[in-house]
Formats: C-alpha cells, structure tokens, sequence
C-alpha cells in the first residue's frame, strides 16, 4: 500500500515534467511569430515620435486621404454585406447546379494578386473590348450619365468592394452554416415562404455574422492597395486613400509622414479587430482575414 501510494506522486511529477517540456516546444514554436508582431509594431512606434505624427496628421493631402479612406471602406463594407448575406445563404443552405463553380469564384479575388485584379478591372472598364472596341466605362457615361469610374473615387470603392466582399461571403457562409435550419423548415411548415422564413428567422438570428461581415470587409479594404494603385490611381486630392498615401511619401522620400501613416492605418486595424473580439461570435478564425 505504502509503495502504491509512494508511486504515484513520481508519476504525477514525471507527467508534468512531459507537460512542460510540451509547453515549452509548442510555445517556443508558436512565439517566433507573435514576437515578430511585437518588434514590427515596435520598430513603427519608436521610428517617430508623436510631434512627428501630428504633424504627418496635419497634412491637407493625408486629412483628405484620410476621409475619403473612411468613406469608401464604409461604403464597400455595405456593399459588401448587402451581396454576401444572401450569396452566404445560398451556399450554406442549398446544393444548386454549379454551386462549386460558384464556391470557387466567390475565392479567385482572395489568392489572385492584387495588381492582377487592377489590371483586370481597368480592363474591364476602361480599354476596348472586341472588334467594335466596346467599353464599359463609355456605356456607364451614355447611359447612367454618370461622369466615369477608372481614376476617379468610385473606382476605389469598386476596387476595395471586389476583394472585401469574398472575405464578406465566406464569413456569412459559416455564420449561416452555424445556425440550425430546423427552425426554417418549422416556419414553412406553419405558411412561411422561403423567404419569410429567411427574412423572419434566418436572418435575424445572423445579426452577430452581418456586424463581423461588415467589420472584416471593412478592415480588408482598409489594407487595399494593389487594385486601388492601377485602377483608381494615387492622385493627391481626388483619388487618394491612406494606402496609397504611404506610397506616396515614400517615393517623395518622407520616411517619417509613411511610418506615421502606417500607425495611423494600426491604430485603425487594431480597433477593429478589438470589435470583432467583442462580438465574441468565433467567426474571425473562419473568415481566413490574414489571406
């Protein structure tokens, strides 16, 4: 009994020697990437001081760039969310005809290079098209009697909407997979239609799914640059968003207005990401942000 009760304390002593010594690989591992976070930041933070940063603030060209930042990434997040609850829906509830095709589309603009996706989209609207030299820029003018897209700002928003909406989708696609469809089915059976049943049930319950959509898509097209630069340009006062901005400086050599920018663009990243960790909905895992 006494050898019993002798044995089991080395054992117990033996398993957490084990235990640490896991803890210590997986976290030795897991830290090398953290760490580089933390030095990033604080290599940003300790390259200017704060006289420096209000100053860069102070700027008209950044003030403006700064505004039209807000505006575009807000009006793509809404767009954004406007298209990815009912494709997320679709997706997650139904098994159509060319549902993978689909699927795979929602995330070409996700792995495509962002400049190939600019060059695309200027293509798109401003370089002929075919035989007849067709262009859809032309089009927009004759028959909306809107002014143009490419190099003006609702090619910035169109530019940050084509990646941000994707990351919009496959987060509404796991906010809907998440909720169970019996409730759907309880309220067809009862005279709703389909859609009474999305709209009166489905989608309420989304409401935590909509809010981290609009967030991520938000943050996406905040870190937009590639499609921005070739399809709306870098026009101080017109077409400038705080992305581009940091190009600007520092091909005008003004290392300390692009790291004071950069901060600016950290603060904003970080808030939020510190909303998504408040909603506490475990979407942001899925939603693949850091793609």
């Amino acid at each position: 009994m006494q050898a019993t009760m002798s044995e089991k304390p080395t054992h117990l002593m033996q398993r957490r020697r084990g235990d640490a010594g896991f803890f210590l690989v997986m976290g030795g591992l897991s830290s090398c990437f953290v760490v580089l976070i933390v030095l990033l930041l604080a290599a940003d933070f300790m390259f200017t001081s704060f006289s420096e940063f209000r100053a860069a603030i102070a700027k008209p060209e950044i003030q403006f760039a700064f505004r039209l930042t807000i505006l575009s990434c807000t009006v793509a997040a809404i767009l954004s969310v406007w298209v990815a609850t009912p494709l997320g829906y679709l997706l997650a509830r139904y098994k159509f005809p060319g549902r993978w095709v689909v699927d795979t589309l929602v995330d070409i603009p996700i792995v495509l290079p962002p400049l190939v996706l600019g060059i695309s989209l200027l293509i798109l609207f401003h370089l002929p098209i075919g035989e007849n030299e067709w262009r859809l820029e032309n089009w927009i003018q004759d028959t909306l009697g809107f002014k143009g897209v490419t190099y003006r700002w609702p090619a910035v928003v169109l530019a940050q909407f084509s990646v941000a909406c994707a990351f919009a989708v496959r987060t509404m696609r796991v906010t809907f997979e998440q909720i169970d469809p019996r409730a759907e089915d309880v309220a067809r059976t009862l005279g709703c239609t389909r859609g009474q049943a999305f709209l009166q049930v489905a989608l309420p319950q989304s409401w935590r799914g909509i809010i981290a959509a609009g967030t991520i898509a938000w943050a996406r097209a905040l870190g937009e640059f590639g499609p921005i630069l070739v399809f709306a340009g870098a026009t101080r006062m017109r077409t400038e968003v705080l992305s581009t901005t940091v190009f600007l400086e520092l091909n005008i050599g003004q290392l300390d207005a692009a790291v004071a920018i950069s901060l600016l663009m950290v603060m904003m990243a970080v808030s939020v990401l510190l909303l998504l960790r408040l909603l506490g909905t475990g979407l942001t895992s899925a939603t693949g942000l850091t793609s």
